[in-house]
């Protein structure tokens, strides 16, 4: 199982720009989370995360909430990359195009994240 994964990995080695928008993109969720660390002992106990939902009480999430959007850029990144690998051989577009797409959203959680922080302190 292990070599296996090891051969679907290289496969997107050897793309330049999935191998970067991938990198880059575990970069950013790990800044991320840091950021979360460092402030969130001044965090209050309630977050507007929700921010779909009409106003009040629904959009708001517990400060442990705030870790949520990182977890969901990562599940994204993650089932990206594998199903990127898979397909790489058939259509490295496509597996390029997923690469970028995973950069995009971890770019954008971080910004909703670094967002949400300023707003609340």
């Amino acid at each position: 199982m292990l070599l296996f994964m090891n051969d679907l990995i290289n496969t997107i080695r050897q793309d330049n720009i999935a191998q970067k928008s991938f990198s880059l993109s575990f970069v950013v969720i790990f800044l991320t989370l840091i950021y979360i660390l460092i402030y969130y002992q001044n965090l209050p106990p309630f977050l507007p995360l929700f921010n779909q939902f009409p106003w009040g009480d629904k959009r708001l999430s517990i400060t442990i909430g705030i870790f949520i959007p990182p977890i969901i850029a990562l599940s994204i990144l993650v089932l990206n990359l594998f199903f990127s690998s898979f397909i790489y051989k058939k259509t490295p577009l496509l597996s390029r195009i997923l690469a970028v797409t995973s950069f995009l959203i971890t770019i954008l959680t971080f910004l909703f994240i670094i967002r949400t922080i300023q707003i609340v302190l």
